[in-house]
This record gives structure tokens, sequence and C-alpha cells, in this order.
């Protein structure tokens, strides 16, 4: 295939076979990342291509480049990070900081040992076997975070505990990297233990950088961030257009990650601190909208690079030894982080799900493996086989998380097992969401917290949302109108969802989705007036409450109470007439429909006596 069509027909094969594997794989009720990583074997070279000598045709639905999905995967990896980011904050990860410097970092630390140990078992130097060692230890954030959320795990006992290991060992990247350089160092002076301080200092010197640029990341980002979306949210109020907040979307996460890569982190480092920064700003639920389907496609990109990597030819020249050895890998870490976490107070069936769950290799092996290899201190022969046992155990996550899902089938008692788990703060689980945060919702909000009644509120104004969080209270920007935004907010576990905007089409359009997406919601809403009500009433809402209606009734009350009537009474008597006013909306709205079937029969009676006259 000749010309520039061609330097873009990896990624359309890519696009086409996402869009068969996708449905089918929903239909199926088989793991998604399981379509996309067979989908590498097959469409790859060493699949399907290897026949399009014979079979010419074949070449326009196979991959022969992988290199072409290389950059598309590395953003897929970045934008889950991003997301991850987004669902924490500084004062979680404070709070769970137990779980990832200590039960994360000794993870790394005691697999990286007990690995190295067995290699060093069948006769590996130290230095290579410490290679090899560091780099199985890692787990496959990009794999085990998306199986995890697939099946509804993620915000459990296990999610936590996965997730604080997970980012333990994203932080010990930089580290590991720069022990495979001192080991290099210790072989060139023929293995002891007595190194130049000067070559020590110089591989110590290269973690500068990537401290200087984290901590200006961080800076650059409290300091831009929040700016910078308050202008796009403002020039979209006017132009009501989604495309600006997800180019700014994209902005902070290529760029986050590009920043990180130039310090000598990873890209998914950056993205992840820019995940963390948004993470405390009310613009943080429809930033989570813009992305998610971008981050979706590119963890696709990912995983079918992934399954492009499997070399068929290698694994049928030693089935046995390589299957065997991602067994032997796999068992060995389950192993290790069963003790570890039961050890740091987990309970024995969340404990054993997680072991299984992070213990296959994780795509941060190949880096460390490439770098010892660069460095001279990895066999090459075994190391190519190891990261081919590596590949073969990051297919098998899926099926590991089922396992593990089956073998701890007792919910019930994750909740009593996690340590710390009153420090996690649970925003939306519970809390009431008020929609639209202006004088009406602000007052409601208010009284909410007077009685210590927990609440999130949403508005689509940037300047309404900034002052809100000035006064402390937890406003997000952002669209309720969307399903996806009330999702965002916790709609399915939510109390009450109150509706205060003053526009009324706006006001049905939110009550029309909360009440498609759940049918037992306390469901509130601010009227314009009667037959705004009755309206709303139709539309399933719980009350209505129109704004002619409740003045009317405030200014009976003031009228009667100045007159000396007892304030008992005239409470009960506007009570009464509330409930009337409600009975009399509700009324209209049954009979609205008993009346259509007979509307109907009556029409279609005139109907057919015209066509007889």
């Amino acid at each position: 295939m000749h010309g520039h069509g061609a330097d873009y027909k990896d990624l359309v094969v890519f696009l086409a076979a996402a869009g068969v594997i996708v449905p089918l794989v929903n239909r199926l009720k088989i793991s998604p990342v399981l379509g996309f990583l067979a989908a590498g074997v097959v469409l790859g070279p060493d699949g399907l291509a290897r026949f399009s000598g014979a079979l010419p045709w074949l070449s326009w639905i196979t991959i022969r480049e992988p290199g072409q999905l290389a950059q598309l995967s590395e953003l897929g990896v970045a934008f889950l990070l991003f997301m991850i980011g987004l669902e924490l904050s500084w004062e979680r990860l404070r709070a769970m900081r137990r779980l990832v410097f200590g039960l994360g970092m000794m993870q790394v630390l005691a697999c990286s040992v007990v690995l190295a140990g067995g290699f060093m078992l069948t006769g590996q130097s130290l230095a290579g076997a410490a290679v090899l060692g560091m780099g199985l230890a890692l787990s496959s954030t990009a794999v085990v975070m998306p199986v995890l959320a697939e099946r509804g795990r993620l915000k459990g006992t296990v999610g936590r505990s996965t997730f604080a290991i997970l980012l333990a060992q994203d932080l010990s990247v930089a580290p590991i990297l720069i022990t495979v350089t001192v080991l290099a160092a210790l072989a060139q002076q023929g293995g002891g233990l007595d190194l130049d301080p000067a070559v020590l200092g110089r591989a110590l010197f290269t973690l500068a950088p990537a401290a200087i640029g984290l901590g200006l990341l961080i800076l650059l980002g409290r300091v831009v961030l929040r700016p910078m979306f308050r202008s796009v949210a403002k020039a979209r109020k006017v132009d009501q257009g989604g495309e600006l907040f997800v180019a700014a979307s994209l902005l902070v996460v290529v760029g986050a990650g590009l920043a990180a890569q130039a310090s000598g982190l990873s890209m998914s480092i950056g993205a992840l601190v820019a995940g963390v920064l948004l993470a405390e700003t009310e613009f943080r639920r429809e930033v989570e909208i813009s992305i998610e389907p971008f981050k979706g496609l590119l963890l696709g990109v990912f995983f079918v690079g992934v399954g492009l990597g499997l070399d068929l030819d290698a694994v049928a020249a030693n089935p046995w030894g390589v299957i065997g050895l991602a067994a032997a890998i796999t068992v060995v870490k389950t192993g290790v982080i069963f003790i570890l976490a039961r050890l740091w107070g987990l309970a024995a069936r969340p404990a054993l799900e997680t072991a299984l769950v992070l213990a296959p290799a994780g795509e941060f092996a190949f880096v460390v493996f490439a770098t010892g290899l660069v460095e001279g201190v990895a066999p090459s022969a075994l190391t190519s086989t190891v990261a081919l046992s590596a590949t073969l155990s990051i297919f098998s996550i899926p099926f590991l998380a089922m396992l593990g899902q089956r073998l701890t089938r007792r919910p019930r008692l994750e909740a009593a097992a996690m340590p710390d788990e009153r420090e996690l703060p649970q925003q939306a689980d519970g809390a009431v969401v008020i929609v639209g945060f202006g004088r009406v919702g602000r007052l409601i909000g208010e009284m909410l917290k007077v009685h210590d009644q927990a609440f999130i509120a949403v508005d689509a104004d940037p300047g309404i949302v900034a002052a809100g969080r000035r006064d402390g209270y937890d406003v997000f920007y952002g669209d309720a109108g969307r399903a996806e935004m009330l999702l965002r907010c916790g709609v399915q576990t939510t109390r009450a969802l109150v509706v205060t905007m003053d526009a009324p089409g706006k006001v049905d359009e939110v009550v029309r989705t909360a009440r498609q997406l759940r049918d037992d919601l306390i469901l509130i809403a601010r009227a314009r007036d009667d037959q705004h009500a009755a309206r709303l009433y139709a539309l399933g809402v719980t009350d209505a409450v129109p704004e002619t209606t409740e003045a009317s009734l405030q200014l009976a009350e003031n009228t009667l109470v100045d007159l000396g009537v007892p304030m008992g009474l005239v409470l009960a008597s506007i009570h009464e007439r509330r409930d009337q006013f409600r009975q009399v909306f509700q009324a209209a709205v049954s009979d609205q429909r008993r009346d259509r079937p007979m509307r109907a029969f009556r029409v279609s009676q005139n109907r057919t006596r015209a066509r007889l006259e």
C-alpha cells in the first residue's frame, strides 16, 4: 500500500475493530478489555497479518506497524490516570497515606526482593535478578482499574486498597530506574559494594529535574487551572457550546503529561497530578463528562497494543516455559500481597481479591527491562522470555478479577474490614443534591446545614459556583439536565433532589432526566405557577412548589397573624390549604391521564362517522 492514506490505515483498522468489538462484547457480557486484547492478537503481525502474503486483501484489515498506535496508547493511560486523579483530593490522599506509603511501598519492596531471590536461585547475577524482580513487582494500572470499574469494585475496600498500591507503584517507577543505573555502575566496578560517590551522585542527580518539574507542575496547576476553566465556563455560557470545555480538558491532560515527561517523569504521573489539582475545583464533574469518551477509546488503543506485543511464535517455541513462568510470577505475587494486606488490617476476602488483581505484571515492567538492557545489567535472552510471560500475565487480569469476586462473595464484610474508612470523604453518597444555587437554592442549602443534612449543589453559572465555593459550600459547575452530570453527582444514592432554577423549561428537563434515572427518588421542584406545577406532577415530581401560590399563602399567613389570629391556627390552616392545592394539581394530572384514552376513542368515533357519511 502506498500514498498518504496508508499512513492512517492502522488507525482506521483499530477504529473499525472498536466499532465491532464494543457492541459484541457488551452483548456477550464479556469484558471490553478482553475484547481489545484479543483484537490485538488477531489483527497483529503474528495474527492474520502473517497470511497477507498469500492473501493480499488481509493487509487492509490488519495492523502491521504497531508503532503507529504507540503514542495514542500512551495518551490512553494518561487519560485513565487523569480520571483517577479527579476522584481524589489532597485531603483524601492524606487520609490514604498509610495505605499508599505503607502497604503500597512495602508491596513494591517485598515483591522485588522475593522475585529477585527466585531469579538468583536460577543462577542469575544480583544486578540482573534485581532488575527482573523490580520490573515484575509492578502491576498494570491501565488494565486493573478499568476491570475493577466494570465489575463495580472501585468504591469498596478492594478498590481503595488496590488503587493505593497502584499509586505507590507509579511513584516508585523513577526510584527504580535510578536503582537500575546504580546497579549498572556497581556491575562495571566488578560487583563490589564500594560504589564511587561521584557515580552515585550523578545517578541521584537525575532525580532533581523530576522533583523540580513536579513542584512546578503543582504550583502552576494551583495558580492557572481554576481561572482558565472559569473563563471557559463563561465563554460557554455565552455560546452554549461544549467544545471549549472538551478542548480545555484535553489541553490539561496532554500539557501536564508532556511537562512531566520533560522533567523525567512518566506522562501518566503528570496527568494524575493535574487530575488531583482539578478535583479541588468546582469544574471537576463537567471535566469528567468531557473526558470520558476520549479515555475509553484511547485505553482501547492501549489494550490493542498489549495484544500486538504478544509474540505467538515465541510462545509456541517454548509454551510450557513461558506459561509456567507467568503462572509462577502470579502465584508468588498473590502470596506476598495477600500476607501484606492482612498485616495492614484488611480482612481475608478483600485481601485475597486485591492480591489476585495485582499479581500479574504491568506495562511499566517493559520500561524497567528496556532500561536494564540498555545499562547492560539484564540478560537479553532471559529478559525477552520474562517480558513474554509478563504480557501473558496481563491477559489474565480480567479472569483473576472475576475469580477474586466469586471467592469473596460476601460484600457486607467489606465495610468493617477497611482501616481508616471514616477518614475518606464520601462526598455525594446519601447527600441531598440541589440543582441551582442562586437565591432560592442557597437558602435551601443554609437550612439543610442548620439541620445537619449533607448536600452538594450544581449550577451552570460559573459566578454563582465560585461565590458558593468561597463561602465553603460544595458547589460544582455543570448542566444538571444531562444524565451524566446527575450520575456524577450521586443521583443513584442521594436521598432527595431539589430543583430550584427559575427557568421552567430547564426545570422540566432536569426533572425528566432525574426521574428516568431513578423511579424512587424524592424529587422536589420549583414551579413558575399553577399550570407549571401541574406539568411537573405529570413528569413525576414528589412535590412541586408554585411561586404564585406560595407567595399568596405567605401573604395570607402574615395578614392573619398581624390581625391577632393565634399562630398555631394560622399555620394549620395554611398547611391545610397547601395540601388542597397539591391534591388539585395531582387530580388534574390523573384526570388528564384518564381522559386520554376516552378522547382518543371519541376522535376515532368521529373519524369513522365522517367516513360513513
